[in-house]
């Protein structure tokens, strides 16, 4: 070949290449529309954001029940050994959906059962500090439903990564591996947390994404009916599912009781944990913010509102950087609650106003004013008040889910 014909085909070569480059994007301050939905895709549906650790349950079957928002034709599951010490021996994962009855119990609804592997295996080593999530599980899933999610551990692999307040009755049974069981009549102990299992996705479904709700004791339904999915975000997805198909967001709980956003209380602090928990979610459209009242009523407590407003500011730009619009929620009252002074209560009508007129947010949800008791604005109002003060029952909950403008999560 002589020089010139090598030349031109190296030409040929080199712009061939240089066209399937993807041009370099320049992030924006802000997200500049609702990123493209391919026909079938994954959705997140349902999340539990890791808390701490417990002592590990050698040999026992944790049948861990979790309530969809959207649904789907496949699942797929993360299961999480983030804070962990040593590697998580997994025996076995299966996923189905749970049987109705006048009280859920842990058996699976017949003929729904299905084993989930990892790269094909069905036993696996997780690290310490990773999450690994399952194959594909092919499984019709509706939406709003329960699903059985069962990890066999036959050893023990040190802390369980785990969070503490699920809200749920899940079950237990020890004694060999009972994770195939349609039955749960091997299930003999309910425990009120969520072992290992954090996310789940669904394939198909026809909406538009998710939306995560990134806060804490309040976002994770504390105050709420146990085992009756009445947070606040499960009201969300109740009214997501009313919209159109092409509109209808799955809904991420990422409340941990406790947290904080700018220091570790129960579990990382919020800026720690805003990869994990929001940005490396599957299909996240939207982020709501409603987290800083344990920074503020804490010890040691946030006396300076311009620390929050700057957390805000980094969780709003990250979220950008990534296309995702945030909401704002405003803090709730809780005045009458052993830890509330009123230099506390400056501070939090100093970042509410913020929140309100500080233009950061792409949209603001204010809490504040749909709780708070007209007559005295530093409470909330007896009806929503489960008795701390500080907290919401279930109309409380619902309350806090309709302020949320839907048209501001996927406009």
């Amino acid at each position: 070949m002589t020089r010139a014909i090598m030349a031109r085909h190296l030409l040929v070569s080199l712009v061939t290449a240089l066209a399937l480059v993807p041009p370099v994007a320049r992030a924006d301050t802000r997200p500049t529309g609702p990123l493209p939905v391919p026909a079938q895709h994954w959705t997140g549906t349902w999340e539990a954001a890791p808390s701490g650790t417990v002592p590990a349950l050698p040999g026992a079957s944790i049948r861990n029940v979790v309530h969809v928002s959207v649904g789907g034709t496949a699942v797929r599951v993360r299961i999480s050994n983030r804070l962990g010490t040593g590697a998580l021996r997994l025996g076995s994962v299966t996923v189905a959906l749970q049987r109705a009855g006048v009280t859920r119990g842990p058996d699976a609804v017949p003929g729904s059962m299905r084993t989930a592997a990892f790269g094909g295996a069905g036993a696996v080593r997780i690290p310490a500090g990773r999450d690994l999530v399952t194959d594909p599980v092919p499984l019709r899933v509706p939406a709003g439903s329960n699903l059985l999610v069962t990890v066999h551990t036959p050893g023990d692999s040190g802390p369980a990564t785990y969070h503490r307040s699920a809200l749920q009755a899940n079950f237990l049974a020890r004694g060999g591996d009972r994770a195939l069981d349609e039955g749960g009549g091997a299930y003999t102990s309910t425990v009120g947390n969520w072992y290992y299992v954090t996310g789940v996705d669904v394939l198909g479904a026809t909406g538009a994404g998710s939306v995560v709700a990134l806060g804490d004791s309040i976002t994770d339904g504390t105050g709420s009916t146990f085992s009756a999915n009445r947070r606040w975000p499960d009201r969300l997805a109740e009214r997501l599912r009313r919209l159109p198909p092409e509109r209808r967001l799955g809904v991420l709980n990422a409340g941990i009781a406790g947290n904080r956003v700018l220091r570790e209380g129960r579990g990382p602090s919020a800026l720690a944990r805003l990869d994990a928990d929001v940005l490396s979610r599957t299909g996240v459209r939207a982020l709501i913010v409603m987290e800083g009242v344990n920074d503020i009523k804490g010890t040691p407590s946030a006396t300076d509102p311009r620390l929050l407003e700057d957390a805000y500011r980094r969780i709003v730009a990250r979220a950008h950087a990534r296309g995702i619009r945030v909401v704002g929620a405003t803090i709730t009252p809780y005045g009458g609650h052993p830890a509330w002074t009123p230099e506390r209560e400056a501070v939090r009508r100093a970042v509410n106003a913020f929140i309100r007129t500080g233009g950061l947010f792409d949209a603001v949800a204010d809490f504040d004013a749909a709780v708070r008791d007209p007559g005295r604005p530093g409470r909330i109002l007896p009806a929503y008040d489960p008795g701390d003060h500080l907290h919401f029952d279930d109309a409380g909950m619902r309350a806090l889910a309709d302020t949320v403008d839907l048209a501001d999560l996927a406009p």
